[in-house]
């Protein structure tokens, strides 16, 4: 878990918030929304508007 790790200067915490961000937004897999990621979600609802 992010909040347990000890980060030796602001550019490794900097990567480190990163990768988080892009994990919770692309990849991260929710049954809530289908099956899909928060991204995926908002895509085909966009193309379901359009």
């Amino acid at each position: 878990e992010m909040m347990d790790e000890h980060f030796e200067n602001l550019e490794s915490l900097a990567q480190a918030m990163t990768e988080w961000i892009e994990f919770y937004n692309n990849r991260r897999i929710r049954t809530k929304l289908k099956g899909k990621s928060p991204v995926q979600y908002r895509e085909l609802a966009n193309q379901l508007v359009a």
